[in-house]
């Protein structure tokens, strides 16, 4: 077989494998957390108009479209190669148009190469499955994700879960109605329920990325920073560390315009040990701007104090005193000779 062929061949089996790795994927996640195969259906493929496509819209999964300079890469790259993996979307209303679960980047970039149609496959999903679809390639595939992006997609994965769990917490059981005393027992095991399921998810989603549930909350606790900072912690993390994001994030939307200033002057980085003065003084979840302003404004004036102040300690260099040094003991006693010359020297002063 000609190389040219064999090549080819080899292009054919790997788009091949990598087309049925993004569903077989999802699928896997999707029977790891919700514990059952996801809903039968057949997958059509058909080439389908760009102008027919919408960007995921079922739940906030955070994920960063590619650069302008990705992109035109990536179009560049469609014209000579062609699309190797087939985009995924599904139906949505109005009818006629369809929502992009797998491939925004590739769709972006097929418009940028001039395209007017992109090979897809067509699922039928409920909203559970097509946010497993939209998140668990991406948190497999691609890893430079940030961590703001991780947390979106894993919150979105919980969610999902929970959602799907509603039947142990809304179910219809007419003996809710009959004593209050029985209601009062069915909802405190609603609330453990509730409880058990958010470890268990949590837990699960852990374990196919693998990664911890500790990364998981953490992530997750950073989407709670509004978006001001969330982009700071992305785009510049040396004005914002991780740890000072997360103490950011125990406060209330509003509370958090106070930190977009404090992060925003320009070769200042805020740091732990200031952040936990600012909880100290003004304890989440809410702050008033003026008190955060305030308490940032004390570890900075105490900061310029200790560095205005006189060392502590005085050293010299031991080999310019090396040939007076010799005999005369130990260091303490050489610190008692020099105190006893200053007080000499200085008697007249």
């Amino acid at each position: 077989m000609a190389k040219a062929a064999m090549n080819d061949l080899l292009k054919k089996r790997m788009t091949a494998s990598q087309q049925a790795s993004e569903l077989q994927a999802s699928d896997q996640a999707y029977e790891k957390l919700f514990r059952e195969a996801p809903p039968p259906g057949e997958v059509q493929i058909r080439s389908l108009p760009l102008d027919k496509l919408v960007p995921f819209f079922t739940a906030d999964i955070g994920f960063r479209p590619y650069s302008p300079a990705q992109l035109q890469a990536f179009a560049e790259q469609l014209n000579e190669e062609g699309l190797l993996v087939r985009i995924i979307v599904r139906p949505t209303t109005p009818k006629g148009s369809y929502e992009i679960l797998a491939g925004h980047n590739r769709a972006n970039a097929a418009k940028l190469a001039g395209w007017d149609v992109i090979p897809t496959e067509i699922v039928e999903a409920d909203d559970a499955r097509a946010i497993v679809i939209a998140t668990s390639t991406n948190l497999i595939q691609r890893q430079n994700l940030s961590v703001v992006e991780r947390g979106k997609a894993y919150r979105a994965l919980l969610d999902a879960k929970n959602r799907h769990g509603q039947w142990y917490i809304d179910r219809d059981d007419e003996t809710f109605g009959e004593n209050r005393q029985k209601f009062d027992a069915a909802e405190k095991e609603v609330l453990l329920e509730r409880g058990r399921q958010r470890y268990n998810a949590r837990k699960l989603v852990a374990e196919f990325f693998g990664v911890t549930e500790y990364e998981i909350r953490k992530a997750v606790k950073l989407t709670l920073l509004i978006p001001p900072l969330q982009d700071i912690l992305e785009t510049s993390p040396k004005r914002l560390n991780l740890a000072c994001a997360d103490l950011m994030a125990d406060y209330d939307m509003a509370s958090q315009e106070a930190f977009i200033e404090i992060c925003s002057i320009e070769g200042y980085q805020i740091n732990k040990a200031a952040m936990q003065h600012i909880v100290r003084k003004c304890p989440p979840p809410t702050a008033d701007r003026q008190a955060v302003y305030a308490a940032w404004r004390e570890v900075r004036d105490a900061a310029e104090k200790r560095m205005m102040a006189p060392p502590k300690k005085i050293s010299f260099n031991r080999k310019r005193f090396a040939p007076y040094l010799e005999g005369l003991g130990s260091d303490q006693e050489i610190e008692a000779l020099f105190l006893e010359f200053l007080r000499e020297r200085t008697k007249n002063v």
